[in-house]
């Protein structure tokens, strides 16, 4: 890539990638740092987490950004309206604090027309994550991006897996069964993105989806062998959840700011 006129163009234009991140939670676990400020717009080494996000994604050769708006939606307007290393859109959700982030995709369904990619708002990784998700070829329409640990707890978002193939994906799992977890990054190819946007208006329509997690509709597009997963074991990323997780994203985006100085 090479920067025209203040963009990040593609030397090799392949297929057009959107990233719908998605943003629209207030993060009640940082309060009071989120009383007047998103989750999303907290600063980490000196830039809010959609920041670094935006960052890395442009890196990485998405060609357009979708921020889903919600708690604080003007906070998050002033930040995009700063950026200039990708093209940028926000999208409002009205009913953010009734719904879960199901409720959250639902409302950029209209964005999934294309291939595109959904990234959680509180998760922070470097630009080789995105870069190896967009490259991996699995033979899925539907790519998870994963980790693996030691050990798990109830929040982390755990995955059951055979080989490339996705068989489960939730909080609850049997933890004897599992071998990884979701770090909140996908990528929807051909036909998927389709499928993908019916299962949210049926959930939205005859179900419970305002309560429910996007992931739990990944969960049952899993069964029915639509999802592989993308290991990016010793790469870097991390979420933000709470005050101990944000000190320690300090630290890791810390070590990042200092790569690219010591880089340039």
């Amino acid at each position: 890539m090479q920067a025209v006129s203040g963009w990040l163009v593609r030397l090799n234009p392949g297929v057009f990638m959107k990233a719908i991140i998605l943003s629209a939670g207030q993060g009640k676990r940082l309060l009071p740092l989120t009383a007047e400020q998103p989750k999303c717009a907290l600063p980490v080494a000196g830039q809010p987490i959609l920041r670094w996000q935006l960052q890395q994604l442009a890196a990485a050769g998405v060609d357009e950004a979708v921020v889903v708006t919600g708690f604080c939606a003007d906070v998050v307007d002033r930040i995009v309206a700063g950026v200039d290393d990708l093209p940028v859109r926000t999208l409002y959700n009205p009913f953010y604090a009734a719904s879960d982030n199901l409720g959250t995709c639902w409302i950029a369904r209209h964005e999934m027309d294309q291939p595109f990619m959904i990234v959680n708002g509180d998760s922070l990784f470097e630009a080789a994550i995105p870069r190896a998700l967009l490259a991996a070829d699995g033979g899925f329409p539907i790519t998870l991006a994963t980790d693996a640990k030691d050990s798990y707890d109830s929040d982390d978002m755990k995955i059951i897996a055979s080989g490339q193939r996705l068989l489960r994906v939730g909080k609850s799992l049997d933890l004897a069964v599992i071998n990884g977890e979701s770090i909140g990054m996908m990528v929807f190819r051909g036909t998927s993105g389709g499928l993908f946007r019916n299962r949210l208006e049926h959930s939205m329509r005859h179900g419970d989806g305002l309560s429910r997690w996007y992931l739990s509709v990944i969960d049952a597009l899993a069964q029915e062998d639509q999802v592989g997963i993308c290991p990016i074991t010793g790469l870097s990323w991390c979420e933000v959840d709470d005050s101990r997780d944000l000190a320690h994203a300090q630290i890791v985006v810390g070590r990042w700011a200092t790569a690219a100085a010591v880089a340039a």
